[in-house]
């Protein structure tokens, strides 16, 4: 929505993302018979959604969002191309979003969004530059990325997106292709179920839900402990800590703080927080990597480690990161 929430959103990890869908819900009026008014010839929710190469690709606009979109959100992650038939970038990202559709098989459904014809999606998730993808996973926006990128990047986007939505029960699978009857999924092309996670890491996401992070930043130390590499737990630590600090964040107060006092580490690194949980990934990166710059003794040294710990909160996969690093570089050793 246009206006800022008082307190800092919570990022991807819980599936709490800073857009507010509410209103949107509350204003949809799709068609009496629940058909797609930007279709692919498939009613909402009946699982006949193909587009190009038996992609499972279905246009949606304001009036079908809530039913295309937040709704099948509950069962199978819903990634969202927001685009304009004017922008050039768009021209090359949408059809590696829809071959990587095609070939992840149903495990995601792929909404695509004219910003120009809704408005009213694209201000709710408060888009200011296209192409920019969002998923949704029971009904929580999940920021992605924005601009083109490789269809290396992006496939290991999705691959972490399927992971998170699994971990949080939503594996189903869109009907595509001929093995759509009825709605169903054949049984030889059925997904196999995904493994349960490891104890630690279920007893941290448990935490997360309900807001006790001292308990899931225990549970992903302790599995450290027993695992040093676990990647999963070092990545998870780093995103639950991220979610402690901002808990109480005052989002006006922190940015006023930041502006008047800008070799302040402790405001910068908060501003920064803040910005990464609402999405804004390469403003956190930007501000610290500035101060890093202004900085020098162990100020830069706690802005500089802070900013490589947010690496990890964002995920080696996500093409924001190897750019923030040289920045970083760049600035360290200018």
């Amino acid at each position: 929505m246009s206006n800022q929430p008082a307190r800092a959103p919570r990022p991807a990890l819980d599936l709490r993302g800073a857009v507010d869908l509410s209103a949107l819900a509350r204003r949809a009026n799709p068609p009496a018979n629940g058909a797609g008014a930007g279709g692919l010839d498939g009613a909402a929710g009946d699982g006949d959604a193909t587009g190009a190469a038996g992609a499972p690709v279905i246009e949606v606009t304001d009036a079908t969002f809530v039913a295309e979109v937040v709704d099948r959100s509950s069962t199978v992650p819903v990634l969202i191309d927001f685009w304009a038939t004017w922008c050039e970038p768009c021209k090359q990202l949408s059809p590696v979003l829809e071959r990587l559709a095609a070939e992840f098989g149903g495990r995601f459904l792929l909404a695509t969004i004219d910003v120009d014809a809704n408005p009213q999606i694209a201000q709710a998730f408060q888009i200011q530059s296209i192409p920019s993808v969002f998923a949704v996973v029971k009904g929580q926006p999940i920021p992605l990325f924005q601009g083109a990128q490789p269809e290396a990047q992006v496939r290991a986007v999705l691959t972490e997106l399927l992971r998170v939505a699994a971990a949080n029960g939503v594996d189903g699978v869109v009907p595509v292709g001929e093995a759509a009857e009825d709605g169903e999924v054949a049984a030889d092309d059925a997904e196999p179920i995904e493994e349960p996670l490891p104890p630690l890491h279920q007893a941290a996401y448990d935490a997360i839900d309900i807001g006790d992070y001292a308990t899931a930043i225990s549970a992903y130390e302790q599995a450290l402990r027993e695992s040093p590499a676990d990647d999963d737990a070092r990545i998870g630590l780093a995103q639950v800590k991220l979610l402690q600090r901002t808990a109480d964040a005052d989002l006006d107060a922190a940015r006023a703080a930041a502006a008047q006092n800008p070799e302040d580490v402790d405001a910068q690194i908060l501003v920064a927080d803040i910005d990464l949980l609402g999405g804004h990934v390469e403003d956190a990166f930007t501000r610290l990597v500035d101060t890093v710059r202004r900085t020098s003794g162990a100020d830069r040294d706690r802005a500089r480690s802070h900013l490589v710990e947010l690496f990890d909160v964002v995920g080696p996969a996500d093409p924001r990161v190897p750019a923030a690093r040289l920045a970083l570089a760049n600035a360290v050793f200018a």
